[in-house]
């Protein structure tokens, strides 16, 4: 139903789309709708869902009588719509059909709009793009017709058109009594299911008689008992248009479904209805009809799309041969041309060889360039390789065979002389051209024979033209003087009359079939007419529209090509930095707007108009705005060729000068004298005094524009320093600290470089070093490398006290700035700070060091003060805090240190080292200063995402050689450090039933929620020790070695193999671990898991791909389910849904069709249904991959609670029990509460008092109707 959301983008939006709102480029005009295509009908726009309604009124339109009898109708009969709306007295729906139908033959648009006609029913958007049938479509538009039409001189149009009678009779076997029951009708019905075709239907309906016989007695009203009978149906009456609705769509009792039938069912181009008629005394003729119309239903029966293949009968279309037909006609002709030059081929004759290329190609002629390669690919040798030696360049060679071959297009094509024929029996040899007519003569052919033989050659020469489209369009007449075309929404598209043949089946077949009588005839001016039988007022509207569009596309075409830029005279400009600048800033450009399809000399011109004062040559160039100023490109020299291939577009900047100098200045123009503008940094000599430009570096700075053609040397010389050091600033390269910049001294290579070949661009900056600044204490100059140091003003710290205890709290506002330099020692600084903030005499004795602080605001490790700021790399102008506590040394380390068993609210502890400490030294350091006692304690790395890393192994190496680094965390963590290549793994043993490891099903214990099963889980579990085992150890080795801890010596098990291991992840039971063979660390184990095992009552052994699951069966006529039992499932074999049914199929003996399954979920309390049914993919896509269980959304792993229903004895499909139900309501008055805590104030703040919030309700669905007026 919705064809163009399907089908085609960009289509189906309803006329709002082409006839409403502002064109998405801006302030410009909106795009017209297109002209008619070549096929010269006219579409209907999709409005969303209305492909039902558009190939029922294509149907319609190219109806004639209909069409012609709908514009009998006179405006005075129909009514006039006034300016304030519709008047009442007004039969719109007819009009809007008028006005549709004329703008559809008429109107120079590719596609019409229904929105009128849709708005004289009564539509809204919800009829618009809801699915309707056209077959309701079809009555119900006839039947508002009928209505609309009552008491004007077309109230009998759909009667005299579509109106017919059959009649139904009962015939007694005793009295031969007649009953009969005559029925009207306007479209037939029928069956599709169990038919071949339409006449095999129509047989079924008018010819079979079915026979009152045995129970099933008629009662005869004469006889006045119960009799044997027949009964059968005639047709009575037969309407000129004959509608005939087959019944596609069906209802599956058994599936309780709709469907559609999709079974071949065949209808005849013509039809003859005598058989089903009654005898009459008409002719023959009058029982004929011809096919002119089917509407074509697409999908399925909930949902689909609908077009039509409609007769052209007045042939108001331009029919063009299919695409497929022309290239199957071509490809046969280039196949039967290469069988035919293939015969007369010589591989070692050139002449043959060239003459079979030539004759081969579809168009009749080649590319002189492209012969050689087509010779090649033909003989398999170049020209050069094979015939030069002998015959010389073949330019030459064919200019001497000019009775054979022929130079057309300025020489650059050859083709086949058409005074030469091809004879397959004549040869050329090396000596002579081609054997005479003498000679064929003397080989046995007579004078007749031979101009017979001739004349037939010359034939097929001439016929050898003609085009593939004229010999389609040729057969195409001999096929049928009328042609048909798709009418597809808005695309209109010839087909073959063959064609119809494919929608016999399929999800795309016919739907409704539409038959005209062969004896109504049309008379000759309206073939190709589409005004024919038009009203004159509608022509009237149908002329002003289309000049109202002719002027719309005028202008929109007018707008699109018009360019707007901006014209900049010379005389208001001056070169100044390398570039064009304007003499004063009031200075603007003119600007212009212009149809980009002139020429330049028409630009030119028209700005020779505009400056009447302009004297000598004028000059056009493209130029552009830069940082530097306004620079000239090319100038446009071609006065012939247009602006759109000059390059100018919107926004383009034009320069107007006389081609040489601007106000008496040489311009030079080009990409390679593009300037650059950079920034050009020089010492200032009264830095006390000031001067101007002078950053906070100290620096004078200007801005230059040099052209990027210019070297590094010309620069220098431009800027009068001749001796100085040019400097390029380092890119990329943050400064140590200290406030220093560096600069590096360009070498004499890079002084012979192009600003272009040194990659500078706009804003980078150049030091001019003079000799006499070198020895400056501002500047550092080590080989090529130039520090820059920071201004007086600028060389300073603030440092801050921080304080650590409550008395010390009213210390923390002191700050001062402190003097410093990069060379400044950090030891300094703390010093002075003590002294400005007077804390000597309060940290008497008390160790304090300078610390920063990072973003989170947290304390950075202390820094060394035997540094100096710039080794520290500290930059000035930033803030140090004073804290307790001393500095490391340069041999130390100062660290961060964690208890793993400590609460992550407790603060941590710092600690500073030797970094010569052995790491089994470090964790007794961390253990002392964090007050604990013994030995069982090794240490962990923290990572940079704060997450704990891998141990410390090897303890007797020093914290040097292990890679800690200053302002590390290291944790430390209870337990013996495992050898390496070890695990130790927390064993717990599950003390529930071994049936059941995770207890009772959730909806049996109604008091269990997510934390609460979390917390029961826990408690079945009881931690029984730790063991160490290696990672290259097997899982049937970890068994074994769990059944040796203290606390399982009194556990009896036969063999290992009758233990279960599961993975514990936040206490809960996750995975099995499976595959005795496989290693630890295949199976992903690593240091610090919890393992649970747990007993079991026979050996296990799963495989990889074995998923345990525990089953439930449903109790009948309850709900409530029978205890779980565990079921390995073979996910291998078949992962989906039919391999699980399958299984289970097996395990209860019942068969797959009489299960239904769901898995449980525990955390919303609620059951996933597992169907059984496989999607269908259409033929065209790939084969679909199966569908696994234990992927999306179902995600079964092990554990999982998998509800089973036996529909033989259980009629209850739902899978929920009441402590389910119980649980969910809980869960619903939880997340209740949670919104009213969070939303509730804000929701009593955004609603007025005494209002509440409106619901949205959907409308109920229904019937499709056409509003009517009364006019009786």
């Amino acid at each position: 139903m919705f064809g163009d959301l399907f089908e085609q983008e960009g289509e189906g939006l309803g006329d709002s789309g082409v006839s409403a709102g502002v064109h998405a480029g801006g302030g410009k005009e909106r795009e017209p709708p297109p002209p008619r295509g070549p096929v010269r009908l006219s579409g209907i726009r999709n409005q969303g869902g209305t492909c039902y309604l558009n190939a029922l009124l294509q149907t319609l339109l190219l109806t004639p009588e209909f069409r012609e009898q709908l514009f009998s109708l006179e405006p005075q009969e129909l009514g006039v719509v006034g300016e304030d709306g519709v008047d009442t007295e007004v039969r719109i729906i007819p009009l809007e059909l008028q006005r549709l139908f004329a703008r559809l033959l008429l109107l120079d648009e590719q596609t019409a709009s229904t929105t009128a006609l849709t708005d004289s029913f009564g539509w809204t958007n919800h009829e618009e793009m809801s699915q309707h049938d056209v077959q309701e479509l079809n009555r119900i538009l006839f039947s508002a017709l009928e209505s609309s039409l009552i008491g004007t001189s077309g109230s009998a149009l759909i009667q005299q058109l579509y109106h017919g009678t059959l009649v139904n009779q009962i015939t007694c076997k005793e009295c031969n009594n007649v009953s009969e029951r005559q029925e009207d009708f306007l479209d037939l019905t029928v069956c599709v299911r169990g038919v071949s075709g339409l006449e095999e239907a129509l047989w079924s309906m008018f010819i079979e008689e079915e026979v009152f016989e045995g129970n099933n007695l008629y009662r005869c009203s004469r006889c006045e008992r119960l009799v044997h009978a027949t009964k059968c149906a005639k047709l009575r009456k037969l309407p000129p248009f004959l509608t005939v609705s087959l019944l596609r769509f069906s209802f599956d009792y058994e599936k309780c479904e709709r469907y559609k039938e999709t079974s071949s069912y065949s209808f005849p181009l013509s039809i003859d209805l005598w058989p089903y008629s009654e005898q009459s005394s008409l002719p023959d003729s009058e029982f004929c009809y011809e096919l002119f119309s089917v509407i074509i239903h697409k999908g399925g029966c909930y949902g689909g799309h609908y077009h039509v293949y409609i007769k052209d009968i007045d042939q108001l279309g331009c029919w063009e041969a299919p695409e497929e037909d022309v290239k199957e006609k071509q490809t046969q002709r280039k196949t039967q041309t290469v069988k035919e030059s293939d015969v007369a081929v010589d591989m070692e004759d050139p002449l043959s060889v060239l003459t079979a290329v030539i004759a081969q190609e579809s168009s009749g002629s080649v590319m002189l360039d492209q012969l050689g390669q087509k010779l090649m690919d033909r003989i398999g040798f170049s020209w050069n390789k094979k015939f030069r030696k002998q015959f010389g360049p073949i330019n030459k060679f064919l200019r001497s065979h000019s009775d054979v071959f022929l130079l057309v297009s300025d020489s650059s094509r050859v083709a086949l002389n058409p005074k030469h024929t091809i004879n397959t029996n004549i040869h050329t040899n090396a000596n002579g051209p081609k054997s005479t007519v003498a000679e064929q003569r003397g080989a046995g052919l007579s004078v007749v024979q031979e101009a017979g033989h001739e004349a037939e050659l010359r034939l097929g020469t001439e016929s050898s033209g003609m085009g593939v489209e004229s010999e389609i369009h040729l057969g195409a007449q001999r096929e049928s003087s009328c042609h048909w075309f798709d009418l597809n929404d808005s695309t209109v598209t010839p087909i073959r009359e063959r064609d119809i043949r494919k929608q016999f089946e399929g999800k795309e077949s016919a739907y409704m079939l539409f038959y005209r009588k062969k004896s109504l005839q049309r008379p000759p001016e309206a073939s190709g007419n589409p005004a024919y039988k038009v009203p004159p007022h509608l022509l009237e509207m149908i002329h002003e529209e289309n000049a109202r569009l002719q002027q719309r596309r005028a202008e929109f075409d007018a707008s699109s090509n018009s360019v707007e830029f901006r014209l900049h005279l010379a005389p208001c400009y001056c070169t100044r930095n390398g570039a064009l600048q304007p003499f004063s800033t009031d200075t603007s450009a003119i600007a212009m707007t212009f149809d980009r399809r002139k020429t330049v000399g028409d630009l030119r011109l028209a700005v020779y108009q505009m400056q009447d004062q302009w004297e000598g040559d004028m000059a056009l160039t493209i130029a552009k705005h830069l940082p530097a100023g306004l620079h000239l490109y090319n100038t446009l020299t071609d006065d012939q060729q247009s602006l759109y291939s000059a390059g100018v577009s919107n926004g383009s900047d034009l320069f107007v000068w006389n081609g040489r100098e601007v106000n008496g200045e040489r311009v030079q123009i080009g990409t390679e004298w593009e300037p650059v503008l950079l920034n050009v940094m020089r010492p200032c000599v009264q830095l006390d005094a000031g001067c101007e430009a002078v950053d906070e570096s100290g620096l004078q700075r200007s801005s230059h524009g040099f052209p990027r053609a210019l070297t590094l040397s010309d620069v220098r010389e431009a800027l009068g320093q001749q001796e100085a050091l040019v400097c390029q600033e380092e890119k990329g390269a943050e400064p140590d600290g200290g406030g220093a910049s560096g600069w590096r001294v360009c070498s004499p290579e890079a002084m012979r470089k192009t600003l272009r070949e040194l990659t500078l661009r706009d804003g980078d900056s150049l030091l001019l070093l003079p000799p006499t600044h070198a020895s400056d204490s501002m500047f550092s100059v080590n080989g090529d490398l130039v520090t820059l140091m920071t201004p007086s003003d600028c060389r300073w710290l603030q440092v801050q006290f921080w304080p650590q205890t409550a008395a010390e709290e009213e210390e923390e506002g002191k700050m001062k700035k402190i003097v410093a330099s990069g060379d400044t020692l950090l030891g300094e600084v703390k010093q002075r700070a003590l002294e400005q903030l007077q804390l000597q005499e309060r940290l008497t004795g008390v160790p304090c060091c300078l610390r920063q602080l990072d973003r989170t605001g947290k304390l950075l490790p202390p820094v060394r003060e035997e540094l100096c700021l710039r080794d520290a790399g500290i930059r000035l102008m930033t803030s140090l805090y004073l804290c307790p506590g001393l500095a490391p040394k340069c041999t130390q380390l100062f660290l961060y240190c964690r208890v793993s068993t400590a609460p992550s609210s407790d603060p941590e502890l710092e600690l500073i080292v030797e970094e010569t400490l052995s790491v089994k030294e470090c964790v007794m350091e961390m253990a002392r200063a964090a007050g604990l006692e013994g030995t069982c304690w090794h240490v962990r790395r923290m990572d940079w995402c704060e997450e704990v890393g891998e141990p410390l192994r090897d303890e007797n190496a020093s914290l040097l050689e292990v890679g800690v680094a200053n302002g590390d965390t290291l944790v430390l963590t209870e337990g013996q450090l495992p050898p390496k290549g070890f695990l130790k793994l927390m064993v717990s043993w599950w003390w529930g039933r071994s049936e059941d490891p995770d207890g009772e099903c959730v909806p049996a214990v109604p008091e269990l929620n997510r934390s609460t099963e979390r917390t029961h889980t826990a408690e079945m579990m009881k931690s029984v020790g730790f063991v160490e085992i290696s990672e290259e150890a097997s899982l049937q080795d970890l068994r074994c070695q769990v059944l040796t801890l203290p606390a399982l010596l009194d556990v009896c098990v036969p063999t290992p193999e009758f233990l279960r291991v599961w993975l514990v992840e936040d206490q809960r039971l996750s995975k099995i671990l499976r595959g005795n063979t496989l290693t630890l660390r295949k199976l992903k184990v690593v240091c610090g898991s919890e393992v649970c095992v747990q007993k079991l009552q026979c050996e296990e052994n799963l495989g990889v791909k074995d998923v345990l699951l525990r089953v439930r069966m449903g109790v009948p006529g309850e709900r409530a389910y029978y205890p779980s039992q565990e079921f390995v499932w073979d996910a291998g074999r078949d992962p989906s849904a039919k391999g699980l049914y399958h299984s289970l199929s097996s395990l209860y003996g019942i068969s797959p069709e009489n299960l239904l399954l769901a898995k449980h979920l525990p955390e919303k309390h609620t059951w996933m249904p597992i169907h059984n049914w496989t999607q269908q993919v259409s033929k065209r896509k790939k084969k679909k991959k199966v569908e696994s269980l234990q992927g999306a959304p179902y995600c079964l792993r092990d554990g999982d609670i998998i509800g089973v229903k036996n529909l033989l004895v259980d009629s209850n499909r739902e899978f929920s029990t009441l402590q389910d139900e119980e649980a969910q309501q809980r869960l619903r008055e939880q997340t209740e509460n949670c919104r009213k805590e969070v939303h509730g104030n804000v929701t009593q703040e955004a609603l007025p008092e005494g209002k509440t919030r409106a619901t949205k309700h959907r409308k109920p669905e229904v019937a499709l109707s056409i509003s009517v007026g009364v006019f009786r």
